[in-house]
């Protein structure tokens, strides 16, 4: 794995880059992680002959920009500009939770650069249960323990054989706060779409924050745009709980769209 910097028109992103050669895959983390979190999928996708880009967005990492008045667009923006200065269009892009609202919004403003989608834990239309936010909000707060702050995000987050411990750190506050905002900045219709590309959605059936109707009904919606996998023993950080399942799932679909064996 080699880490990069790119900059462009006065933003740099920091990015880890695994293969050398083959299609692109972004990798887009969920609201206020980082790159980190996709250290194993990245792996298994330059073993079978993809270039993986897993991205810090702004205010993670060395990444740096404006974090004030953001929408969607900006931040899908800058994915397009990580993807021209890779010289990788069209991309695969692959997104987490929030990560998949921007590669959505992408598909949706600049076609011409996206492949496909792979939406880890998509939600938006369906909101999560009070006992959700009841448990977020222990998570974040700054009296909470160690202990209440553990199983808070173990509720949130996490399936009920899962360890909490790899959300405990690798959070980034700024980009989390910049990102919540430019999210409630952005109409819906928007985004949901992820305008005509082909999507994967894979989702953890123990997930309380984007529940699994959410992608029901995007591939009610779309039809044969949408592939619907649902992953049993997960839930939001399904990409951490399943890894082996995610991985396999991921590049036999886009096998299928980059038409590699």
């Amino acid at each position: 794995m080699t880490q990069q910097i790119i900059e462009a028109d006065g933003l740099a992103f920091e990015i880890d880059l695994q293969g050398n050669s083959g299609p692109l895959v972004i990798l887009v983390p969920g609201i206020g992680r980082g790159a980190a979190d996709f250290l194993g999928l990245s792996t298994a996708l330059a073993r079978v002959g993809y270039r993986a880009a897993a991205m810090n967005p702004r205010g993670a990492g060395q990444s740096r920009g404006p974090l004030q008045g953001l929408t969607l667009h900006d931040l899908a923006a800058d994915l397009g500009r990580i993807i021209e200065a890779l010289q990788g269009a069209p991309a695969g892009i692959v997104g987490h939770a929030f990560g998949n609202r921007v590669a959505r919004c992408l598909a949706a403003d600049r076609p011409e650069l996206v492949k496909c989608l792979v939406l880890l834990a998509a939600a938006g239309k369906v909101p999560p249960p009070p006992e959700f936010l009841e448990a977020v909000a222990m998570a974040r707060s700054p009296q909470a323990t160690e202990a209440e702050r553990r199983g808070a995000l173990k509720k949130a987050y996490f399936a009920q054989n899962s360890s909490p411990d790899v959300w405990l750190t690798g959070n980034w506050p700024e980009a989390r706060r910049a990102h919540g905002e430019a999210g409630q900045a952005t109409p819906l219709e928007d985004w949901w779409s992820g305008g005509q590309a082909p999507m994967l959605i894979i989702q953890g059936l123990e997930d309380i924050c984007a529940l699994p109707a959410n992608g029901r009904q995007l591939k009610e919606a779309f039809g044969g745009r949408v592939a619907l996998e649902e992953i049993p023993d997960a839930a939001h950080a399904l990409l951490l709980e399943q890894p082996e399942a995610i991985a396999a799932k991921v590049i036999e679909y886009l096998n299928r769209q980059f038409q590699r064996k």
